[in-house]
């Protein structure tokens, strides 16, 4: 456990330190497109943040590589050094998109490719655990069509998820940090030798995820790009490969006993698939719901609106910080609740945990909407979003008075008889400085409602 704490710390550290660099090279080459339709910053900030986390992911296995127990990985299997292969050329096709603005079936071969250099080195599924059946070995083009398919769908699933900062970096944090805590139960209880790649490839992509948020949260001061979002997602999906598609599951002992038994006992097998579908599992809701409500209004599925997830997070009135909060509170119940499941899927105390998180979660997403007002006798013992508007606008000014500087804001939108129009803008960050700033308040968000998006 102190080797891969120290491969993840300096996987962090590596990431960390460049990202700064690597943001004004990014400016320098002038990685900064324009403000897109669906974007909620409202500067151009520079990209090619997957620039850092590359050279974190090849300090991480360097280290790992000169350390007494981990070298046992690189010396008994291809695994890192297919890793490497892959993840080299998607950062590859990712930095040319993020500079150049590469065509989608472009990148959706690189992927593909990238997928298929993986599967020549051996990173690949062999068989598939089937309960009461026992292990089903594949073909080789059978192998290596699910494995593209598990690597190309993680892939866009993260590049889907990331629309917010420090969102997608955030939520494979999670997802990796669940989904290291379980291959190392099943490399050190079971004693299985051959979890340990994934057990080193999810310390690594939390290493390159923690390094890099720093500089990814909100106001962001760069982005991942498709470099870094592509290439977290590859390394995710290529640990989920590696530890369901190559260990054995007969030395677990699992397939023993009843039928019944034997479908409790698989389950652990089944963890690492389903575990990067917790990132998918958000924008599939999104992206079912955005079809349901584009049909329903009599539009094209692929229509461009703005009401993705994010969107009306922000709409419903929650600040971008706490939109990405709350994402983050449901990626972390779906991936540790599979991976309590994995560990007693019998217990009642698991499901009712899980049942009760789920409530917590819903009455998050409402929040705003149940925002209290504190009777008139104590407005002026609460902060100023609990008091009535009335008490808002009495503390105005007379015209033509300067407004303080602490109230402009606050004051302009709460007078009733001003223009939306007219309304002095809000000011989120640091402008120029960050390079980001975000959307501020509920207002900014509906009046940019009507812009089209390509999502």
């Amino acid at each position: 456990m102190r080797e891969y704490l120290l491969t993840l710390c300096v996987t962090a550290a590596v990431t960390y330190l460049l990202t700064g660099p690597v943001r004004k090279f990014a400016i320098v080459a002038g990685a900064m497109p324009q403000i897109r339709a669906r974007d909620v910053h409202r500067e151009p900030t520079p990209r090619l943040g997957g620039i850092a986390m590359f050279f974190g992911l090849c300090a991480g296995l360097l280290v790992a590589d000169h350390l007494r127990n981990l070298n046992a990985v690189f010396s008994n299997s291809n695994e890192p050094r297919a890793l490497l292969s892959g993840a080299a050329l998607i950062w590859l096709i990712g930095v040319l998109d993020d500079k150049f603005e590469i065509d989608a079936l472009i990148k959706l071969g690189g992927q593909m490719i990238a997928a298929g250099v993986m599967v020549m080195q051996g990173l690949t599924i062999l068989w598939l655990p089937i309960p009461g059946v026992g292990l089903v070995a594949l073909t080789q083009w059978q192998g290596t069509l699910l494995t593209v398919a598990l690597v190309v769908i993680t892939i866009n699933a993260v590049n889907f998820v990331d629309g917010l900062d420090g969102l997608a970096a955030g939520m494979v944090c999670i997802a990796s940090a669940a989904f290291f805590l379980y291959a190392y139960r099943i490399w050190y209880s079971y004693g299985i030798e051959a979890a340990a790649p994934a057990t080193l490839f999810a310390a690594i992509l939390m290493g390159m995820c923690l390094g890099f948020l720093p500089h990814n949260m909100h106001p962001a001061r760069i982005f991942m790009g498709d470099s870094g979002s592509m290439l977290i997602g590859l390394v995710l999906a290529a640990g989920a490969i590696s530890i369901t598609g190559q260990i054995d599951p007969d030395v677990m002992n699992l397939f023993s006993g009843s039928e019944r038994n034997t479908v409790h006992q698989t389950v652990p097998v089944f963890i690492p698939l389903l575990l990067p579908l917790t990132i998918i599992a958000i924008p599939a809701a999104d992206l079912v719901l955005a079809i349901v409500r584009r049909t329903w209004r009599g539009q094209s599925p692929f229509a461009a609106d703005r009401g993705h997830l994010h969107h009306r997070l922000l709409e419903v009135g929650h600040s971008h910080s706490r939109a990405v909060l709350i994402m983050y509170f449901w990626s972390a119940l779906i991936a540790f609740g599979a991976l309590a499941y994995s560990v007693n899927s019998g217990a009642m105390w698991s499901v009712l945990g899980i049942a009760a998180l789920s409530a917590v979660g819903l009455v998050l997403l409402l929040l705003p909407r149940f925002t209290p007002r504190a009777p008139r006798w104590a407005e002026h013992l609460v902060p100023p979003r609990y008091r009535r508007r009335r008490a808002a606008a009495s503390a105005l000014p007379e015209d033509g008075d300067a407004e303080p500087a602490t109230q402009g804001t606050e004051a302009a939108c709460a007078r009733e008889d001003t223009d939306p129009s007219e309304r002095a803008p809000v000011v989120v960050g640091v402008s120029g400085v960050n390079g980001a700033t975000a959307i501020g308040t509920r207002a900014r968000v509906l009046d940019r409602r009507g812009a089209e998006s390509s999502r």
